[in-house]
């Protein structure tokens, strides 16, 4: 990184270097810069001509080289964007992928807007699920749960942030967190599913992501299994079981 440049050249500077390394380099280049600067991605269009001072561009090429070394931009930026809310991302959750999205969709067209059902997410993770449906559903009662006391704090602070008050969190392990005597009219997961030695697990992102949000037994199957064989026990009569799983 030169030690005086635009905002442009320093994009450009910085899409050369992860060229070589990611799929969309002038993309994360720009998400990068605009973290640095505490500007939306839009800023740096408008004000293209706008000199970096040393300091900047310090910040930003220390950005772009962790990003180099493999560290996810979620991780760098600590946010990533699900159902068009800012999430807050850290270590403890898994990042949010915009194939999850259909979870959401199915889930919220199962019903009228101005029902009022009650949906579990199991393994809420950051809340992107739970909140995504709570935002689009402000009737619906949202219970999300997660083993991971971490994770939890995360979720809570990303619905406070988006000021989504029609949703609680419970700790536990799938359906342990839950009341023993709720029913739900939907329980949406998107579970673990990748075997313990797919090599995937030592690629990409999924190197930084919490393994145990990510893997589950020599199949990938373990916490399917355990959602599907009690999921009976929590649903209401005609309820839904919705759930994220392998491509295989």
């Amino acid at each position: 990184m030169p030690d005086r440049a635009t905002v442009k050249q320093a994009i450009r500077t910085a899409e050369n270097q992860l060229r070589q390394q990611v799929d969309a380099p002038r993309l994360e280049a720009e998400i990068l810069l605009a973290h640095t600067l505490g500007k939306p991605r839009t800023w740096l269009i408008a004000w293209s001509d706008n000199p970096l001072d040393s300091e900047q561009l310090q910040r930003y090429a220390a950005l772009v080289e962790q990003r180099l070394r493999g560290a996810p931009v979620a991780h760098l930026t600590a946010q990533r964007e699900f159902w068009s809310l800012p999430l807050t991302i850290t270590p403890d959750t898994l990042i949010p992928r915009p194939e999850t999205e259909l979870l959401v969709e199915i889930a919220v067209g199962l019903y009228p807007a101005g029902e009022g059902i009650t949906v579990a997410d199991l393994g809420c993770g950051s809340g992107a699920i739970a909140l995504a449906i709570a935002s689009e559903r402000q009737h619906w009662s949202i219970l999300a749960t997660d083993r991971s006391h971490e994770a939890l704090e995360i979720a809570r602070h990303n619905a406070n942030t988006l000021h989504i008050e029609n949703i609680r969190f419970h700790q536990g392990d799938w359906f342990d967190a839950l009341p023993e005597e709720i029913r739900v009219d939907i329980l949406v997961s998107n579970p673990p599913y990748i075997p313990e030695d797919d090599p995937h697990l030592k690629q990409g992102d999924l190197r930084f992501e919490p393994r145990p949000a990510l893997a589950s037994g020599s199949d990938g199957l373990d916490a399917i299994r355990q959602i599907v064989a009690k999921a009976k026990d929590y649903l209401k009569p005609g309820g839904c079981l919705l759930l994220e799983h392998g491509y295989n």
